[in-house]
């Protein structure tokens, strides 16, 4: 097995364990009910009971919050995996180094947000969300002007796409406007396409045929 294959099928496990961690960490709140509208994803991870966020106070208690913080650990480490062990395959150039530094950035921030819950040290998963919310999607914009890989330059509006709605969603989830998806769904919209980003990224490589498979690597 090539090494870049390995590196687009730890992508391929990231994506599916980040959402099935939301889900069943969320089916296990009783009261009050997890909301994907009203409830931040940090909130899975909060590991205290109370009223949370003087910005837009809210219920939290999450019974299974280890759980979910270990899934964005080892989603973050899944996801840098990708980036480290594809990088020959993506190509040369500036725009695509600049691509895979970010999005390696993008990872940290799941990593950081695990290890400190947002209850628990709420700079350090500022700091986090940070990295997710504004790298990790620049960087998806920054690929779509890698015009010399030959997997990203496939890719360009893709990028383009997915990164302008990462950070659109951003901005709106920032200013607490939620569009009719409540706030906790438009974090979704911000956090979702780096997601959907690498996944397509790790397609394109698992298909990428012998001949062309030696030319990326």
């Amino acid at each position: 097995m090539r090494i870049h294959r390995l590196g687009s099928y730890n992508w391929l496990l990231a994506t599916p364990l980040f959402l099935a961690a939301n889900v069943i960490t969320g089916l296990a709140w009783r009261q009050p009910r997890f909301s994907w509208a009203t409830h931040n994803i940090s909130d899975l991870g909060n590991v205290t009971c109370g009223v949370w966020d003087s910005t837009r106070p809210r219920e939290v208690c999450s019974p299974w919050h280890a759980a979910m913080n270990g899934a964005m650990i080892v989603t973050g480490l899944l996801l840098a995996l990708g980036v480290l062990l594809t990088w020959s395959a993506l190509g040369r150039g500036l725009a695509t180094r600049a691509a895979q530094v970010l999005t390696l950035a993008g990872a940290s921030g799941y990593v950081l947000a695990g290890a400190y819950p947002a209850d628990v040290h709420e700079n350090n998963h500022f700091l986090a969300a940070l990295l997710i919310f504004v790298l990790g999607n620049v960087g998806m914009l920054v690929a779509s002007l890698a015009r010399r890989s030959p997997v990203l330059g496939a890719m360009r509006e893709d990028s383009l796409a997915l990164g302008l709605t990462g950070l659109a969603g951003t901005a709106l989830f920032l200013a607490q406007v939620d569009l009719g998806f409540g706030v906790g769904g438009m974090e979704r919209v911000a956090v979702f396409p780096l997601m959907a980003w690498t996944v397509a990224v790790a397609v394109r490589l698992t298909r990428t045929p012998p001949a062309a498979d030696r030319l990326l690597c």
